[in-house]
């Protein structure tokens, strides 16, 4: 079976993944996994296929340019899940994978007789990996469950934003993105667990406890001392100075030298040395009890310096910093070209494509971009012919009926 997966080289090239779902919450993890070379099948409806086909705000002759990126790295086949005969063949390619993925709501495969149970059954070494809201069980599991909500209950939305502003959303789909990352977490370890023991097993990541778990000591802090996290802009509280001053051309910069060594550099960068020994900034905690006096205070300071030569400064001194970056900026930027952080890619329909790079970065056995998004079932004739042995005739009418 190996020698018929020919997906990427990287580390994780000869496993395949039968890829279910829609959107991101799912079909983030398939990158992920696809980045580093397992052989991703995504199956799609006949007709219809992801709605991420269409999503994104900006398009190019009327086509998505999110679908690019999230759907790189993968295959296509077309199948009606829910019909008998397509539940079928779907058990048929599952039998041949290592992974399934999906985020349907709870319940949903297990109508389509494609539990975990009965899967098990054909092939005990595969992994399902299940994303979805509020998880696989408790009294919320079947609820409709979209990123944002998952970000709203894990407790991001009520901390993000200003404290003079209703909370905010991320400008990303965190929630989801998140939700996979965990999920890619958990089948890389129940995978290891496989290697061991020859046992598959179910990864269950939902959307609002991949959130919850970013969430630092915020329950904690509450369990033990009744301390409610407010959305406090661009700082954390008792974090100081670490923020975002301005700079003489209009510019920002982010500073970050809350460390007592590191503020000594910036007071020393600053021509004012005798602050970092001033009993009202020389502590972490007596910088934090003075928060604003003293972002104003460095503010008025990075107010008289330009932004490029203000940066080049904090480099000479050893304090990390940084200007806000837009897309152009990441463009230009030298570290991010030396890393290829952004890489040109080869897309069919658009031409050449700047997107992200796979991160993080292996020495051995590196991940890479191979191939890019398919259409719509364009790789259903490879798959159904080489893995399930259809011919042409029944191909054909598979088509014709709407199973394929």
């Amino acid at each position: 079976m190996a020698n018929e997966r020919t997906q990427g080289n990287g580390p994780l090239a000869g496993l395949r993944l039968v890829e279910m779902g829609t959107l991101l919450a799912g079909p983030f993890c398939g990158q992920l996994l696809g980045d580093f070379g397992a052989e991703v099948i995504k199956i799609e409806p006949p007709g219809q296929g992801d709605p991420m086909r269409e999503w994104g705000r900006e398009k190019a002759h009327g086509m998505s340019l999110w679908w690019p990126v999230v759907a790189r790295n993968k295959k296509s086949v077309t199948l009606n899940l829910r019909e008998a005969e397509g539940q079928a063949i779907a058990r048929d390619l599952i039998a041949k994978a290592d992974f399934l993925l999906e985020n349907f709501r709870p319940g949903t495969l297990e109508r389509w007789n494609l539990s975990y149970a009965e899967l098990q059954k054909i092939n005990p070494r595969l992994i399902m990996i299940r994303v979805s809201g509020f998880g696989q069980t408790g009294p919320y599991a079947k609820r409709a469950g979209f990123g944002a909500v998952g970000e709203a209950m894990g407790g991001l939305r009520y901390v993000c934003g200003d404290p003079s502003t209703p909370p905010s959303r991320m400008g990303i789909s965190i929630g989801d993105s998140l939700a996979a990352t965990f999920a890619c977490v958990g089948a890389l370890s129940a995978l290891y667990y496989r290697e061991r023991t020859g046992q598959g097993q179910v990864v269950d990541s939902a959307i609002y406890e991949a959130v919850l778990n970013m969430m630092e000591s915020l329950v904690t802090e509450y369990d033990k001392t009744g301390y409610v996290r407010e959305r406090t802009g661009a700082i954390l509280p008792n974090v100081a100075p670490s923020n975002v001053y301005p700079t003489r051309d209009g510019g920002m910069i982010l500073i970050a030298a809350n460390q007592d060594t590191v503020f000594g550099r910036l007071a020393e960068a600053m021509g004012r040395p005798e602050l970092s020994k001033d009993e009202r900034y020389a502590t972490h905690t007596a910088r934090g009890a003075r928060q604003k006096e003293l972002d104003d205070l460095i503010a008025d300071w990075t107010r008289t310096i330009d932004a490029g030569p203000l940066e080049e400064l904090m480099e000479k001194f050893g304090i990390p910093s940084g200007k806000i970056y837009r897309t152009p900026e990441m463009l230009e930027d030298a570290h991010f070209r030396a890393r290829d952080a952004i890489v040109k890619t080869m897309h069919p329909k658009f031409g050449e494509l700047r997107m992200q790079n796979v991160a993080p970065k292996l020495s051995v056995t590196p991940g890479g971009i191979h191939s890019p998004a398919p259409d719509l079932g364009q790789h259903s004739e490879e798959i159904y012919r080489s893995l399930l042995g259809f011919d042409s005739g029944r191909i054909a009418d598979l088509r014709a009926r709407g199973i394929i």
